[in-house]
């Protein structure tokens, strides 16, 4: 302990550091973090870092993918749900079986099952890496939905398949029927146990007399109970996970007050920023060992690193042809929504290219890959095991090195990304909507409180001067009265906003910054 606990401890410290030098590059920090995970692996002395591979999907998923719940606009996810759906799923399986007839002909030793494994493992883009580049450049908040959308769901899809190749490998047979009744369980039973406990722990929160430093408490663990019980009956953890995340966040305005709302925002983002960079920082370090676990099999580096280029290759052409086929589809049955008219036709030939290129891998794919067991049930070795590992890293190095660094100068040469998906001006969004509560705060007063309105200064004041109340030097005028109405007025407005954001033409990000600043506004308040 004595040893592991500093070690970890400098972990999260270099991680602190190379995300602040990352800020300063201008690139994507889990690009730093492997590569100094790399870096720091050849440093003689340093403990080995093993995780149980029972253990790294419990450890790390849950809480990633709440908060990826929790962040993403289900508004958005309706709206492009054709888009999101075929991604997430049909593209998933599609770049799945690609990996799987190429490995299962090219690699020696490599069966259909194993393929499929590998296929499983590195088809899912990561939503950390995505999010981490993109935000460098300017692309319209729709197209990052679907990219979050995807991410989100195609988890679930491919670590089924990695499930069921996993059984394969393990029995050496494929049951046709077992298989689709126990996709229909995994996928039906996640959402339905996620959304049940969804629906329990909002109750509690309603009902359990909880403060700020609980609330946060019972947010963290709640993933873990949601992905332990559906995992324990044998159904997508992955999915309950998801489903009772967006089920809660929804609600976030009815069981969490403004405090725990605030003070959970900062907790969620250390949290899931020290886990990410734990896994990323991992990749790099785990690399040397799995080399010479290569080097023990008899498989020369060069040969294991031509396989991990040609499994990269695979997943780029699959996703970049997926992409095409998805805007051929759109154009012919959902002409609506198919880019604008106004549209060059090289930018509808480029958009497809660029969504195709979006997609980077990272931690669930390294989570799979460590996940798989050392042995097989009888005892003996698991076959490819090192090499699968090795293949998987070289995927992630490549997909973040090569695709990380040259997304955002694609995005900036091809102009006008994403106008597929045009929405109104954010600024406009927010113009609008600000208009509006000034209005719906005007006549909530006016209705509710007209005859305290008369006479009272603190009450004219308080109509008068909304956007300059915090400017006032003399708090007199804010007593126990004008404070029980005030904090009705910013109740009020919550209810305005939610139904403002049924809006489709409405960024729900513009909605959810103006819910933080009035939770700020509520905070203030307590304070006078």
């Amino acid at each position: 302990m004595h040893i592991i606990l500093p070690f970890l401890l400098a972990m999260v410290a270099i991680i602190v550091l190379l995300n602040m030098w990352a800020a300063k590059l201008k690139i994507a920090y889990p690009i730093l973090l492997v590569i100094g995970g790399l870096l720091i692996s050849f440093i003689p002395g340093l403990p080995k870092v093993k995780i149980d591979p029972d253990l790294i999907f419990f450890i790390f998923l849950p809480p990633l993918l709440a908060d990826a719940a929790w962040s993403i606009s289900f508004k958005e996810m309706r709206k492009w749900w054709r888009i999101i759906g075929s991604f997430a799923f049909l593209v998933v399986f599609f770049t799945a079986l690609s990996v799987a007839i190429v490995t299962n002909y090219l690699i020696p030793g490599f069966t259909i099952a194993l393929g499929f494994l590998l296929g499983g493992i590195v088809s899912p883009p990561d939503a950390v890496s995505t999010g981490a580049i993109t935000k460098f450049v300017k692309i319209p908040k729709s197209t990052s939905a679907i990219l979050e959308g995807e991410s989100l769901l195609n988890d679930a899809s491919s670590l089924i398949i990695f499930r069921f190749a996993l059984v394969a490998v393990g029995t050496g047979q494929f049951i046709w029927q077992q298989a689709t009744l126990s996709f229909l369980w995994m996928v039906i039973g996640g959402v339905g146990i996620g959304l049940f406990l969804g629906w329990l722990f909002v109750q509690a929160h309603r009902r359990l007399p909880t403060d700020a430093p609980s609330d946060i408490t019972l947010t963290i663990i709640e993933p873990y109970f949601m992905y332990w019980i559906a995992e324990q009956l044998h159904s997508s953890g992955v999915l309950a996970v998801v489903s009772g995340g967006l089920f809660m966040s929804a609600r976030r305005l009815i069981f969490l007050s403004s405090t725990s709302r605030l003070q959970a925002f900062s907790v969620w983002q250390s949290l899931i920023f020290v886990l990410n960079g734990i896994v990323f920082l991992i990749i790099g370090l785990e690399l040397p060992e799995i080399t010479d676990g290569l080097r023990s099999k008899g498989i020369p580096l060069s040969t294991a690193i031509g396989y991990g280029l040609l499994v990269t290759g695979v997943l780029i052409a699959a996703r970049i042809i997926s992409s095409y086929v998805a805007m051929i589809a759109t154009l012919i049955f959902r002409p609506s929504v198919a880019p604008a008219a106004g549209a060059s036709t090289r930018m509808r030939m480029t958009m497809p290219l660029l969504l195709g290129w979006t997609g980077m891998r990272g931690v669930v794919s390294l989570a799979a890959a460590l996940a798989i067991p050392i042995t097989l049930d009888n005892g003996t070795a698991f076959p490819n095991r090192d090499l699968i590992l090795f293949i998987t890293f070289v995927v992630i190095l490549l997909t973040l090195l090569v695709q990380g660094l040259t997304l955002p100068y694609f995005i900036k040469r091809t102009r006008g990304f994403g106008e597929i998906f045009t929405l109104e001006a954010e600024e406009s969004v927010r113009q609008r909507m600000k208009q509006g509560l000034k209005q719906h705060v005007y006549h909530f007063l006016k209705n509710k409180y007209d005859n305290e309105l008369n006479g009272h200064a603190g009450m004219e004041k308080l109509l008068k001067h909304m956007e300059e109340k915090s400017k006032a030097t003399d708090d007199s005028w804010m007593n126990e009265k004008t404070k029980i109405i005030f904090v009705e007025m910013l109740e009020s407005q919550r209810q305005y906003l939610s139904e403002l954001n049924k809006d489709p033409s409405i960024n729900e990000e513009v909605i959810r910054q103006q819910l933080y600043q009035i939770d700020l506004e509520e905070e203030r308040l307590k304070m006078i």
